[in-house]
Order: C-alpha cells, then structure tokens, then sequence
C-alpha cells in the first residue's frame, strides 16, 4: 500500500476514506526523511500501516491467534504468542519481529517505507491514542436474493390441472406440488370456510346463524363465498384482527418496560389509530409515511400525528441515571429499538446486527447503521396535546386572560419581595438569632428539653421537604447517669401510625414498626401525602429528657425529611404537652431560610398586602386548574439533535468515530435512488426521506415484506417463514416466483390490503381442506409446500373473545382505554398483580387489554400472548399443561360456562337434550353427532350444563382452526 511509485495523483483517486489517508501519508515520507516525521505525524502513519494492513486479521470479532490489534491495551495483551508490544523495549516487540522478518502479513509483503514508517514509531515510544478500524470487506449484495428488483413473473400453465387453473396463485402453488410430488387436498366444506375465513379477517367465531345461512345459501360456492368474503372485509372487528398483527410486528406495549416499567395510560390513541387505518384500508404506503412522518406529512392534524406512536412504541428505560455513561447507553438503546424495528417491520433486515461491527451475513454496515440513527436522532420518547388546532385555539383562549392576571399578581409579589429583601440584608446578622437550634438534619436530630414523665410519645409531621415523611429511627432517651433508648420493641415499647403507606407485597414494608425496632436500613413512610403521625408507646412512665429521630441514618437519601412537626408526650394518652417542635429550627434549605427572613421583615401593612396576593394567586392557579387540559397521546416527541451523529467504535457511546450522516442503507445502491443529506440537516426531513425511500417504486424489499406477511397471517406461514428477517440467517422462499408475483400485485392494488386479502382468500389453495394425508406427510410434514391447508390454533386473543362470544358477554365496544387483567400498583417500580375476580369491564376483546411489558395476565399468558417487550412477527405456539389447567379450572372460565350454561338455559329450559345440540352449535358452529348429544346428556344430568360447557371449551375443535 506504501509503494513508492505513488504520486499526487494516484493520492487523488484513492478508493475509500481510510486509504486517501494512507497515501497522503506515504506522499509525506517520501517527499521528506524518515527521521523528519516526528510526533503526531509519526504515531498517525504507523497507524494507518497497522490499520490498512493488520486490523483485517486482529480485531474484536476475528481475533485470529487470539490478538486484537485495534488499540494499545490489546496489543500489550497480545494473543497466544504472547504481547505484541512491550511498553518497556517497544522496539524490540513481537509486532517488529514478525513485521521484519516478513512473517506477517502473511498474505503480502509490507513495502519499505511502510516498515520504516513501523520502525520510527516504536523507535519513538510507540504512541498509540486512537482506536483502529477494520477495514470494512466487500458485501456481496449480487447474490441477495431479496435485494433483486421485482420482475415480472407469469404464473405457470404447463402441467396446470383445469381446477388450478383459474387463479395465478393456484398456478404456483399447483407447479411446486406437482414439482414435490404431493397431492392437493379437496375444498373444504361450507361450515369449515366460514369458520376460517370468519376467524382470519375479524379474530372472532361466526354466529350460529351466520353459518346456516352461509351453509344453505342457494348461491353457487363461489359467489356465496365472495358475498361471505366482502361482508367480513366491511366488519368493524376486521381493523381490530389485522391490526392486532401489525401492532405484534411493531411490539407496540402500554408500559415503558425495564426496571420501572410504569404504566402508559395514553398510549391507546395510537392502538386505535392502526386499528381505523386497517377499517379504512388505507395504502399501505401511505401507512409507512404517516407512522415515520405524520407530523410532516399532516402538521396540526391528530388523526395523522397520532401514527408516530409507531416510533416510540418500543421499550424506555425511565430511571434515571447520573453518570454520562449510562445516560448515552440509555440514549443508545432506545435509537437502537426504533430503528431495529424500522428495519425488521418494513424491509424484513435485522440492522441491528451492525450497531457494533459490519453484518455478518447480510451487506449491513455499521455505517448503514449510523446513518439511520442520524435519521432518528430527534426522536424523543414522552406524551404530548394530541388535539385538533381549534380545540388548542379555544382552550389557548380561555387561558390567555387568567395567565396575563397571573403574571401581573407575581410581578406583584416579586417587587414586594424585593423591596424586603433590601431590609434582610441590613438586618441579616439579628435576624439569623431568632433560629436557636440547627435545621433539621437526615442523618440524625436531636431534641433536648426539660425532664418530663410520659408514657406516650407523639411526633405529628405537618410538612417535610418533599414527598411523604419518611423516618427510619426514632429514640427516646431517659434521664440519669446511664441513660438508655426506651423506644425499642426489645424493650417492650410499641407503636401505630395515624397512617401507613402500603405494599401489596409486603404489608409490613412500610410499617412503623421499623421505627423502634433499633436496625438501620428499613423506614416507616407515611400514607397521608405530605403529613403523617404516629404513637409510641413506652413499657412503662419513664422521665426521659432527649429525643434522637432520623430520616436515613445511612446517608443515602436527604428527601422527605420533616420540617415542619411537634412531639409531644403524655402520661395517660388523653392529656398532651408539648416538648419539641421545628419553629425555633433553622430552615432546612437556603430557599426555605430566605422566606422566613422575609416573613420577618415585612410591616403588618405588607403581610396583610402579602396575603392578599398569595389569595389572589391561589383564586388564579384554581380558576387554571379548573380548565381541562387538553388530551395527551404517547407519541413521537421530535427536538432538532445538537450535535451531529458519530459512529460509536464497537457500539461504545463513549469511543465517537466519524460523524455519519442521514442516509439511505448501501445495500439497496443502485436499485433504489439513495439518498445522504446533510448531518445538521432538519430532524423531520430525514424521516420523510427514509419514509419515502422505503416505499419508492423501485424498493423491492418493502412490499415483498408485505405480501410475505399478508400471506404468513393467511396461511400461518409465511412463504418467507422469518418474516422479519429476509438475510441469510432467515428462511428462503418456498415459492419466491410467487413472491415476487404477490409483491408486484401489492403495487398493482396501490398498496391497499382488502384487495390483496381477496386475491389469496378466493384461491383454490386457501380453500382446500385441511385433510391429513399420510404420503404427503412423509414428504411435508408441515405443509410448507401447502398440501392442504395448515391447522392452526386459536390466538390467545382469539381463544379469550370466543369464549366471551360464546357466552354472549363480549363487550364489541371499541377504541378508547384499555382495560386490565392486573392491579397495579407504584412504589419507584410497577408491580402487577393477577386479578381473582372478572367483571364486565374486563369482557372487552383481547385487542383492548393494556398490555404492560413482562406481564403475563390469565388466560392471555398461557396460550403464548407475545411480551411486547420485542417485535413478534411470528407467534410462537407451545402446548403445555397451563393451558389445559387454565381452561378447566381458571375462574374466567368457569365464570364464563356458567353464563354460557345460563344463556342455554333461558333459550331452551328443561330440554336436555336439544340445550346439548345449541351448546355444540354455540361452542364448535356444528351440530353434534347423535353419540355426542347422548354422552353430553348424561353429563349434564349428573354434573349440569355448566359442565358440559366447560368441557366443550377444553376440546381442541374449539381452539383449533382447519
């Protein structure tokens, strides 16, 4: 790389950044000695020899004979021969060794002056201050399949029995069974084809009716299951089913997860945002602009806004962290998840693979990587008004005259204020003696006053310095020579408080028992908000004359220290007097100091003045509080970055490469037009140019993800089977002419889904029958090749809103808030709590349930209900005991066969066996066999029909779809 022979002009047509600099270098030693390039000079050549040369082989993720050449302390570590550099006799090293003896590299001989350039710097002390970078390997992005562009692909026609004939998806279906040798199945019956087609476009079972109407339509089959087809496409629970799956792809949650994992109580306007875009079939192009850009695309609209919840839908650390470290890793993490999720959602790659080093399977670069994180760099997590501009307007003028009153009262009190503090100053030193005993401290304070005889002692808290009280000890001392602490529980003393904070966990976390029971570390709090109160009560009258009480004798937190209190003692509990309080204290903090010097300060005339602007402030803060606010939503929150964004060396935020700049991923050059724009261009024009690269023409990745998952929710598989993940770490195609096919036609129908439902639900393949066929087994077992048409099992969702359909309970309301299968509760961190009992108010569909990350509520839990704390494009499907246990003895269950059994009951009394058929009519949408309705007689004669309605929802006909 150093040869000699370089000039000027092989300098200025350098390929790549880090070889410009090389030659530059080796321009510089050959116009000047060796002994010439010194300092700063010398350590940047030797290292760009090292870098070109020497990274490939030794870095972090090669580490060939276990050596990372990438930084000074690796070097020194060295690998299996030992150090590669002494920091004693750099000179005399391993690295020279190898180098001079030509040893390594071991596929090239260094030049001459990059041996020079070698040896200067070791001769100098061999200075090393920056981290080296691999050189990144050429991505072999010809051999993609899924960056190809879309072609255009005629189904096939030889070899095409006439029933496969009439559809092109047929054709590509019928080609690969005839190439695999399998045989198709027959068409399904009528009352299976409602049951799956009723299950796949609204989540929910067909109604008895609804079956026998469809089963006895006179219509030919066709033309009744296109009627069937449109009418479900209409239902308002179509948007609720499809946008349930989008909203697992996304892994949109309604709590920020981590460690805290509080709650989002206003995260459900974007829930049903995606559930109306569904109902509306909106394109879904114009889908992916509003999720990236509403706020671009629509500014002022809330309808549109609202779609950035899309952004910020993932996971949030929310405790805070002091160091910097921690704070850019938090950075770091949630940049990480909406781009990750960007890329798995839209363009089925996991970019998320390259936040630390180049992909390893996929043409991924870190700097692919970086460049997005430029485009998300202003996108902040949080809530804001989500209201419509003349909502804001009417309310912005409501409010403008009370907050002009506001100011002018506060302008008031800041004069009166300053006027007095003018006297504090002259009168400082007098007035400070008025304050005889030190301020309140949390370590430790201590109350000393005349000897008294009590039985009781009672400390009543009117204020701390934020927060609840919180006190860990509290030590009553008595009088003599030996005095000893008689508020102990050893020593027989008790305790109760006015009020305790709680912990559903832990009823006694908080109590104030802690207050006598001599240990450090646990604390009473109180459970009254700012004020608290609570009894000791001593073994015995005691003279006592010294109180000791602290707030964390430990020294780790100085909030919710009392400041205002009195304690007082009594003999009998009935009488009291006073022996200490905070009025003589100093205040806690300066703030609180310098208002008590100006409450000392003032004239009657002033104080009278005083209270009649602290009034009139009070009349204004309530006459605003008294205004509704306006709505808020979880939704993108958007702020210009401040500093451009860097490559972070091996994901490090605290190692900065090069400033990266917004642009489109290298992978798709010269397929799709890129795009790079400036790193201080405008925040929201990098997201409306990703938005729009994404769904350009000529993109083929986007709309091939698409159809792939249209088809994956159809079929259960899709005919990609990773459909988040098209690399080389995912499944190939089992049809890709036909993927292709189905991504052209994605464009064709201007990206809108019902269209596209239709063309693959009116196919001979998705209305084949799921008859199981021992032949084609051996060969597919799992139907990939699409033999007949995969049984599946019923979504958690779906299992829960049938049994409530079933019962006739569900609740079809829709949108708004959510409702919850957990208590929960805050101290610092949500707990959730499994409920025991169903109400109404929980008999919503799954859909609506505020879904809080790493809970796993009843039912939802055991039948595989993804945490949203990761995208799911896929559902995992498991069987295990929980299930069977849930379904047989759960409460909601039972609660659910009892009005199922009820409803029965009403519609036909005291007719056995014909409530057993409307049972297997409600339950199954199929008549029951005559061997049936004898057997479920006689269990419902011996154990009612309660029990025969539990049983039918533990079959695996009722949660299974074929």
């Amino acid at each position: 790389m150093l040869d000699p022979s370089f000039s000027l002009r092989g300098v200025a047509h350098s390929l790549g950044a880090w070889l410009s600099r090389l030659m530059v270098i080796c321009v510089t030693l050959l116009v000047l000695p060796v002994s010439t390039v010194v300092g700063a000079e010398t350590e940047n050549a030797a290292l760009a020899v090292l870098e070109a040369h020497c990274t490939k082989c030794h870095n972090p993720d090669e580490k060939k004979g276990e050596l990372d050449l990438t930084t000074r302390e690796t070097a020194l570590t060295g690998g299996d021969s030992g150090a590669a550099l002494t920091a004693e006799q750099p000179a005399e090293s391993l690295l020279w060794e190898r180098i001079a003896t030509e040893e390594m590299p071991p596929t090239e001989s260094l030049p001459q002056a990059a041996r020079e350039v070698i040896r200067a710097w070791l001769d100098a002390g061999a200075s090393w201050e920056r981290t080296l970078q691999a050189p990144k390997p050429a991505k072999k992005t010809e051999e993609a399949w899924y960056l190809r562009p879309l072609t255009a692909v005629e189904p096939p026609v030889k070899d095409i029995p006439e029933e496969w004939a009439g559809h092109p998806i047929d054709r590509f279906i019928y080609a690969r069974l005839y190439q695999q040798g399998l045989e198709p199945a027959p068409l399904a019956d009528r009352r299976t084809l409602i049951r799956r087609a009723t299950y796949d476009l609204t989540g929910l079972p067909p109604t008895p009716e609804e079956i026998e109407a469809f089963v006895d339509d006179p219509r030919e089959d066709e033309e009744a299951y296109e009627a069937l087809l449109l009418r479900l496409l209409q239902s308002p629970h179509y948007g609720e089913r499809w946008g349930r799956h989008w909203l697992d792809v996304i892994r949109f949650g309604e709590s920020h997860g981590y460690e805290q994992n509080h709650l989002r109580d206003n995260a459900w306007p974007f829930r049903d945002y995606v559930i109306r875009t569904f109902n509306e079939d909106k394109p879904f192009d114009q889908f992916v602009l509003e999720q990236l850009a509403g706020d671009q695309i629509a500014a002022g609209d809330p309808d549109v806004e609202v779609a950035t919840g899309f952004l910020v839908a993932g996971t949030h650390d929310t405790v805070g962290i002091s160091n910097l470290e921690g704070q850019l890793q938090q950075r770091a993490n949630d940049l990480d998840d909406i781009l990750s999720t960007t890329a798995a959602a839209f363009l089925g790659l996991t970019l998320n693979c390259a936040r630390c080093h180049d992909h390893k399977f996929d043409p991924l670069s870190q700097e692919d990587y970086y460049r997005w994180q430029s485009i998300f760099a202003g996108v902040r997590h949080g809530s804001r008004e989500w209201a419509a501009p003349d909502a804001e307007q009417a309310r912005h003028s409501t409010l403008r005259p009370l907050r002009e009153r506001q100011e002018q009262v506060e302008d008031q009190l800041a004069a009166l204020q300053e006027e007095g503090q003018e006297r504090v100053v002259a009168q400082r030193e007098e007035l400070l003696e008025r304050f005889t005993h030190p301020a309140v401290d949390p370590l430790g304070t201590e109350e000393t006053f005349e000897s008294v005889t009590a039985r009781y002692v009672r400390m009543t808290i009117a204020a701390t310095s934020g927060g609840a009280p919180v006190l860990d000890e509290f030590e009553v001392w008595t009088t003599g020579e030996t005095p000893r602490n008689v508020a102990l529980a050893s020593s027989g003393a008790t305790v109760s408080a006015r009020a305790t904070r709680t912990d559903d966990g832990d009823p006694e976390f908080y109590s104030a028992k802690h207050l006598i029971d001599g240990e450090l570390g646990e604390q009473w709090i109180s459970g009254e908000g700012g004020r608290g109160q609570f009894t000791i009560t001593l073994a015995e009258e005691t003279q006592i004359g010294r109180i000791y009480w602290s707030r964390d004798r430990q020294g780790a937190y100085r909030s919710s220290v009392p400041t205002e209190y009195v304690i007082e003692v009594s003999r009998d509990g009935e009488k009291w007097q006073t022996i200490a309080d905070a009025e003589h204290r100093r205040p806690y903090t300066e703030e609180l100091l310098e208002e008590a010097l100006l409450e000392a300060v003032w004239t009657e005339e002033e104080h009278q003045r005083l209270a009649d602007l602290r009034s009139a402030q009070a009349e204004v803060r309530q006459a605003l509080r008294a205004i509704p606010p306006l709505p808020t939503a979880y939704v993108g929150n958007f702020e210009q970055p401040e500093q451009p964004t860097h490559l972070l060396v091996r994901g490090n935020p605290m190692d900065e490469g090069d400033v990266v700049a917004p642009g489109s991923l290298g992978a798709l050059a010269g397929i799709v037009p890129e795009f790079v724009l400036d790193p201080q261009s405008p925040e929201g024009e990098r997201r409306l140019a990703l938005a729009r690269w994404l769904t350009h023409d000529d993109n083929p990745l986007a709309p091939r993800v698409w159809a792939n998952r249209v088809w994956h929710y159809h079929f259960g598989r899709g005919l990609v089977a990773t459909p988040s993940d098209f690399g080389e770490n995912g499944i190939p195609p089992s049809h890709p002419e036909l993927l292709d096919w189905l991504a052209s036609r994605v464009r064709q129908l201007g990206w809108r889904l019902k269209p596209l439902h239709l063309e693959i639900m009116r196919t001979r393949a998705y209305r084949q029958a799921s008859t199981f066929h021992e032949e084609n087994a051996a060969r597919d077992a799992d139907a990939v090749y699409l033999w007949r048409f995969r049984p599946r099992r019923l979504t958690a969702e779906e299992v829960r809103d049938t049994v409530l359909a079933v019962s006739c309970k569900l609740d079809r309301s829709q949108g708004g808030p959510g409702f919850r299968l957990y208590r929960y509760t805050v101290d610092n961190v949500a707990t959730y709590y499994p409920i025991e009992e169903f109400g109404p108010e929980t008999f919503r569909r799954g859909v609506y349930h505020q879904a809080a990350r790493s809970v796993k509520p009843d039912l939802l839990g055991e039948f595989d209900c993804p945490d949203c704390s990761l995208p799911a494009p896929r559902r995992e499907m498991t069987t295990s005991p929980l299930q069977a246990l849930s379904m047989l003895h759960g409460k909601f269950v039972l609660g659910q066969a009892d009005f199922v059994a009820q409803r029965i009951a009403e519609e036909i009394p005291h007719d056995i066996p014909a409530q057993v058929r409307r049972a297997y009519v409600l339950a199954l949408g199929r008549p029951a066999e005559d061997h049936e309705t004898q057997a479920a007689a006689q269990l419902v004669q011996q154990h009612g029909l309660s029990a025969l309605c539990r049983a039918l929802f533990n079959l695996h006909e009722f949660v299974y779809v074929r």
